[in-house]
């Protein structure tokens, strides 16, 4: 009965979605397929950050200018 309570308990934890977006500095080299990354950078107006996709083998990555609320975002450094 512990084992599937914990089990339980478990799953509720990490299906829970992360309510804060770690904005990065820079784009990241590597992306996998349809995984989203948020940049601040100079390419997009002030009050929003570029949203990049990353693409399946062949394809170019999507990029777009979003707005993020200030409560849901955090800034981070990018890792090469």
């Amino acid at each position: 009965m512990r084992i599937l309570m914990s089990a339980v308990v478990l799953s509720c934890v990490v299906a829970l979605p992360c309510s804060a977006q770690t904005i990065l500095k820079s784009e990241p080299l590597m992306l996998a397929p349809y995984e989203v990354a948020f940049v601040k950078d100079a390419s997009c107006p002030s009050g929003k950050v570029l949203k990049v996709t990353g693409a399946i083998r062949g394809l170019h990555r999507r990029k777009a200018c979003v707005v993020l609320a200030g409560e849901q975002a955090s800034l981070a450094t990018a890792t090469p």
